[in-house]
């Protein structure tokens, strides 16, 4: 008999592409996995693996035995969610990978009302770029991922994943109070294009979204510093070298010497999502929780904060 642990080992090295790798997101050594695949190979009789190099390759049967193996635990994962819940209960361990503002504005009001609910519900919490947040949710590796898609930026999602927006969350721009734009209601692109600029990191999806603004002007945003934590940006705001971009989702609120301005024409403004795999759509716990972050979303107060635009 087929032993399932050893076809999610196998899954998981055709997911990550070496043993290490699949030992790494399955939370093994990879001598525990090899040894997986040597039991898978010997109930079957034939190899899964062949050397490559340094790494692995499967071979056709290995290929068609890990798609079989998907289909398998995307069925046990299913019947575990629903037949074997109890949907009045939800209990339960769920792994959630969100992007850091999110983490401040949404997933810790989720916690505090997990409390109050009275679920038995245990959460852990990752803090990713959306694109690694799908990927760890499309393979497994998280039950539960929040998202954001910018209006500039779209976030590409797997057919097997289900997503659900939760809320806008708009961006302003943040300069020191001194600065001429403080004393304007609102900015265009065209009115930025000399700033000197703190942006994420080269390849974040908040970087492509500032690089976007200027892409009809025909410039490129001169950007001096990348650090990926807003924190940091607002910091150096307030000292006056440079200007930013912020969302207000889990924004704190703004030093005094800082303003926030908002961006038009057009507005800068992402949605906020939560994915999930369709085969956790029944779950009790998940259900839960997306009943909470709908409240807490709603309610505007992730969204739209202390830090919320004011003018100098």
């Amino acid at each position: 008999m087929i032993d399932i642990g050893s076809l999610r080992a196998l899954a998981a090295i055709e997911q990550h592409g070496t043993v290490i790798a699949a030992a790494e997101a399955m939370g093994f050594s990879p001598s525990a996995v090899s040894q997986q695949v040597k039991k898978l190979e010997k109930e079957g009789g034939f190899a899964v693996l062949e050397r490559r190099g340094r790494g692995v390759l499967l071979t056709e049967r290995g290929l068609a035995l890990a798609a079989y193996g998907r289909r398998i635990l995307a069925e046990l994962e299913e019947l575990e969610s629903t037949l074997l819940a109890d949907p009045a209960k939800p209990t339960g361990s769920l792994r959630v990978v969100s992007f850091s503002t999110a983490v401040r504005g949404l997933v810790g009001p989720l916690l505090a009302r997990i409390g109050q609910s009275g679920a038995a519900l245990d959460l852990s919490v990752l803090a990713e770029d959306p694109r690694e947040a799908v990927a760890r949710v499309a393979n497994g590796e998280a039950d539960l991922g929040l998202v954001h898609n910018w209006n500039s930026v779209p976030l590409v999602i797997p057919e097997h994943l289900t997503l659900e927006w939760l809320c806008e969350d708009v961006a302003d721009v943040l300069v020191h109070s001194s600065h001429p734009l403080a004393r304007q209601a609102e900015v265009e692109p065209a009115q930025l294009v000399d700033e000197r600029w703190i942006s994420t990191p080269d390849g974040a999806i908040c970087n492509e979204a500032l690089l976007r603004i200027f892409a009809d002007l025909g410039r490129v945003p001169d950007i001096r510093i990348y650090d990926p934590d807003f924190a940091t940006h607002i910091a150096l705001v307030e000292q006056g070298v440079a200007v930013a971009l912020v969302p207000r989702l889990g924004r704190p609120a703004l030093p005094p010497d800082v303003v926030a301005v908002p961006v038009v024409n057009p507005i800068q403004a992402r949605q906020v999502g939560l994915v999930h795999r369709r085969t956790m759509t029944a779950s009790p716990g998940i259900r839960h929780v997306a009943v909470l972050l709908r409240g807490i979303a709603g309610s505007g107060a992730a969204a739209s904060g202390p830090g919320a635009p004011r003018t100098g």
